[in-house]
């Protein structure tokens, strides 16, 4: 890992809370996901499986974490399955944690090495009644491979049909939208990073140069800063900006246009997720400018509207009247064809499409259930748009927002976002 080491307390917490959760006599079973393949010999790069990167901090593959908290033997109520080097893995890939290394990282005394896994899972599924199994079930989730959870549902299932199986992801989801204040810092830090990129950025943009080498400018500033791109980084200039998840980034970028970068740096594993739009020769046109304005109130407005006790779908519906109105100034829409409109397919989304905020943490798209009222802790984003096609012209703004008690606070507030601040980075020496 690149990242400073987090302090375990973080993790030993979140079992505890995760813990508290559990019915009785149970015991709940997290994997590391696969290293998965590429070609002949290759394979992609690793990354761990969220959920249980949360509980125990450790980011090796062939990982695997036991919760049972009413186990009669205290030793077995928390144990880590942690991948055994041998001299070949030392020499090939390097050496794995040992076992204090492991200890260390996520506070369980208890470290085994993955080939006890099973063995050891007989024993104690002879005292428990229930399983918790874990899955990937955010709704957006499209999962075409077996993963190492799956192949492990048919295992047990297989082998322990008498047990009661019990969702996971459920109380993952609650867990995981309440940001702790050390999480918050490591969200904090990944959004001080895009903030340096983003600024390294205005200052390298003009016409000619290729989107792929504004991506590069963003990669040097992530991995100098010990992170990385937390998703694939859309830099979508001209028409390019009215395809929502663009990731083709090999335009040249040409004088006259704007520029979406939907860009966000990673950083212990969480991340940021930021979106700005600007001039490729420093300054907006008139009609540019007009657009971005009233993208940027619609944001403002939006953003105001994050607060304790809001709901996912009330909050989506205050902002779309927000944008209808933008629109309507905008000579986008017509006032009097609105009022005609059918309320549950909106005119305005002929513009702005997609939805304004979504979860933000370990997963870009966090999990988080979007019928809870929302909280002090979670983290959205806010990042509204408007896409003229026939004009060339596509608009975002992002930013992330943390749900207190008292409002809310933005993650990047220090990151430029008024035009006239871009403008001037952009044409400074």
């Amino acid at each position: 890992m690149k990242y400073a080491p987090i302090p375990k307390e973080l993790f030993i917490k979140n079992r505890e809370n995760f813990a508290k959760l559990l019915k009785p006599k149970s015991i709940a079973i997290f994997h590391s996901n696969d290293v998965m393949p590429t070609n002949a010999d290759g394979t992609m790069g690793f990354r761990q499986n969220n959920d249980l990167f949360y509980l125990s901090g450790i980011d090796q593959e062939e990982t695997v974490l036991i919760i049972a908290p009413d186990f009669p033997d205290p030793k077995f109520r928390e144990i880590l399955f942690v991948r055994e080097t041998s001299e070949l893995i030392a020499i090939w890939e390097g050496a794995k944690l040992t076992k204090p290394q492991a200890t260390e990282a996520s506070g369980i005394t208890n470290i085994q090495w993955t080939d006890r896994f099973l063995p050891m899972l007989q024993i104690l599924l002879s005292e428990c009644d229930n399983i918790y199994l874990n899955a990937n079930e955010h709704t957006r989730a499209v999962v075409e491979v077996e993963t190492r959870d799956a192949r492990f549902v048919k295992y047990c299932k297989d082998r322990f049909p008498l047990h009661n199986y019990v969702r996971v992801a459920p109380l993952m989801h609650n867990l995981r939208a309440i940001k702790s204040e050390k999480e918050i810092e490591l969200m904090q830090h990944a959004c001080d990073i895009t903030e340096k990129g983003f600024r390294r950025v205005l200052k390298f943009t003009k016409p000619g140069v290729l989107e792929y080498e504004i991506e590069a400018e963003f990669a040097h500033e992530f991995i100098r800063n010990a992170g990385n791109f937390a998703y694939p980084p859309i830099i979508a200039s001209g028409a390019n900006a009215c395809v929502l998840h663009y990731v083709e980034n090999n335009q040249p970028c040409k004088d006259g246009d704007v520029i979406l970068l939907d860009v966000g740096a990673g950083y212990a594993n969480y991340a940021a997720d930021m979106t700005r739009s600007i001039p490729v020769n420093g300054r907006f046109t008139p009609r540019q400018r007009q657009v971005y304005d009233a993208v940027l109130r619609v944001m403002r407005e939006s953003t105001k509207m994050l607060v304790t006790g809001n709901l996912w779908d009330e909050y989506h519906k205050e902002v779309g009247k927000i944008m209808e109105s933008e629109l309507i100034g905008l000579g986008l829409l017509d006032k009097n064809e609105v009022a005609k409109q059918n309320p549950d397919n909106p005119l305005y989304k002929k513009y702005f499409m997609h939805g304004t905020s979504h979860f933000l943490g370990l997963d870009v798209h966090d999990v988080g259930n979007k019928y809870r009222r929302f909280e002090p802790g979670m983290v959205f984003t806010c990042e509204p748009g408007i896409y003229i096609p026939e004009e060339g012209l596509g608009i975002r703004l992002e930013n992330n927002i943390l749900i207190t008690e008292n409002g809310n606070t933005d993650l990047m507030a220090t990151i430029p976002v008024e035009a006239e601040e871009i403008e001037e980075i952009m044409n400074s020496k």
